[in-house]
């Protein structure tokens, strides 16, 4: 079966190289393999083992009726959309690495793949080299998904371990990263939290059945983590962790997040440590199931992107009934109206603090100023929280992070 890459980048030519090292595996598997016809990409790649199949032209894959096999690995929404859905529309079957285009406009292309009786995955988009889309939709179907929660970013989770078991500032921390090729020279989508919500997004689409924005998603990333609230998360059993977190509440609604946590220790997020990811899925018959790897990177992407194309080969006469519903928008709760609990430091009299806040857990730090204060809140709304500290008379907040319960 004839195949194209559309983008020739970490991913891409990841994709073609195991497309080609492993065609042996592949096409004992399905039955027959999987020939790359095309590689469209912009840039020229001289020497390269694929050179030959190298196009400028979109138009040569969409014309071609012999193509029945995309691996889209562009990133970005433009041209990435309009190319899928053309490509969709004209009955090929389309794979993804791009979560920011499924976030952004997963239900309408999984429109256009039923529409015209194709497939349209995209395993690659959240876990990278972790499987977990085709286990909640396959594995667990028989679950209510009631939450899920995990680390969906190797690079920030590079950056506090590095923070919490070398002492390093952030600014160092993410400098490393950069160096070691983990983050990209502008790292904002990683550390500011825009990676993790898309693949919140999709999480929380494929669980509770409709279409999530990443508007709909309250966003918060690792920027403003505070050596000193590393040291306290050391020195009282938890640990710092950058997560996506999603639940079912009992009003029917979802309660979706991404924002730094203390985590206890005892929980399996916690040891998930570097440039891995970890997810955690709770089910109401399965209880808990725990997916760890790689999530990142040119091979472990390539590799589900693959599973992906194999997949869409082996249904290729059969659809599969894979997506989500439509929009919804009041189907994601005012993140400040869920209950959760807290993590907050400051500067000020703990007997005004004691007075304001009830009963509280105070947290201890060797050699403290003073004046500082830090504790962990009882489950109570952010907003509650936040009227709370405001009636707290000269209290200073430093900082007030999310407590993983």
């Amino acid at each position: 079966m004839k195949a194209a890459i559309m983008g020739y980048g970490v991913v891409g030519s990841g994709v073609g190289n195991i497309l080609l090292k492993n065609a042996d595996i592949i096409a004992e598997k399905l039955g027959e393999s999987i020939e790359i016809k095309y590689v469209l990409d912009l840039r020229d790649f001289p020497g390269d083992v694929l050179e030959d199949k190298l196009t400028k032209r979109f138009e040569d894959i969409l014309e071609d009726s012999e193509v029945k096999l995309v691996c889209e690995a562009m990133g970005g929404t433009k041209p990435a959309y309009d190319f899928t859905k053309r490509l969709l529309e004209a009955g090929k079957h389309v794979v993804s690495s791009n979560k920011e285009l499924v976030a952004t406009y997963g239900y309408e292309l999984l429109g256009a793949a039923k529409a015209h009786g194709v497939n349209y995955l995209f395993e690659a988009a959240v876990g990278g080299g972790v499987p977990i889309l085709r286990p909640l939709w396959q594995c667990l179907a028989a679950n209510h998904i009631e939450k899920f929660y995990g680390i969906l970013n190797g690079t920030t989770n590079f950056i506090l371990t590095k923070m919490y078991n070398e002492d390093m500032p952030f600014d160092e921390a993410l400098a490393l990263a950069q160096k070691l090729g983990y983050a990209e020279k502008d790292p904002t989508a990683d550390i500011a939290g825009a990676d993790v919500c898309r693949k919140t997004c999709i999480l929380a689409s494929i669980s509770f059945g409709k279409h999530i924005d990443p508007d709909q998603v309250q966003t918060q990333g690792i920027q403003d983590i505070n050596i000193r609230d590393v040291s306290y998360a050391k020195a009282n059993g938890y640990e710092i962790k950058l997560l996506g977190y999603c639940r079912k509440l009992d009003s029917g609604k979802i309660d979706a997040i991404v924002s730094p946590f203390f985590v206890p220790k005892g929980n399996q997020i916690a040891t998930v440590s570097d440039v891995f990811n970890g997810i955690v899925v709770v089910g109401d018959m399965v209880d808990e199931v725990f997916f760890y790897g790689r999530g990142a990177g040119s091979m472990p992407t390539a590799s589900a992107c693959v599973a992906d194309l194999i997949d869409c080969a082996m249904h290729d006469k059969a659809r599969k009934n894979f997506g989500w519903g439509a929009r919804d928008a009041g189907f994601v709760e005012n993140h400040s109206a869920c209950q959760g609990s807290y993590f907050v430091r400051g500067e000020g009299d703990i007997h005004a603090v004691k007075a304001a806040m009830g009963d509280v857990t105070f947290l201890s730090l060797q050699g403290a100023p003073l004046n500082e204060v830090a504790f962990i809140t009882q489950t109570e709304t952010e907003g509650d929280l936040d009227r709370k500290l405001a009636g707290i008379p000269d209290f200073h907040i430093s900082a007030k992070i999310r407590v993983l319960v």
